[in-house]
């Protein structure tokens, strides 16, 4: 199995930045695919950015130009920076990533327990 720890959520007032990271941890051969989805009360659970075992990165229309996603491959790590952070912008970000691990044929997602990430004056 593969265990994803978020971290970096807080309050933060409108314009500030936070940056989150996601740690993925436990027994697997290789992780592919990751990304940062958000859920804010009431609402359905969204993509806010994706970024391929390559590099290559996708966002939500929302967040373009003000949030950047970014992986570290030898710590198995994903970042999201996040500047000029807005109140709608608060929900709990969860993360997720595709993984090969003992066991189980082809990939499997995985996600984090998530942070909570509040803007507020």
């Amino acid at each position: 199995q593969v265990q994803l720890v978020e971290s970096g959520g807080g309050l933060v007032q409108p314009g500030g930045s936070l940056r989150l990271s996601c740690a993925a941890s436990g027994s697997f051969f290789s992780i592919n695919a990751m990304g940062w989805y958000r859920q804010a009360p009431g609402n359905k659970r969204e993509l806010v950015a994706h970024i391929s075992s390559g590099g290559g990165t996708n966002y939500a229309n929302s967040v373009k130009g003000r949030f950047t996603i970014s992986r570290d491959n030898a710590k198995n790590t994903v970042y999201l920076q996040m500047n000029s952070l807005k109140p709608e912008d608060t929900a709990v970000y969860y993360c997720n990533a595709a993984a090969t691990a003992p066991g189980i044929m082809g990939d499997y997602d995985y996600w984090g327990q998530g942070t909570q990430v509040t803007v507020s004056s």
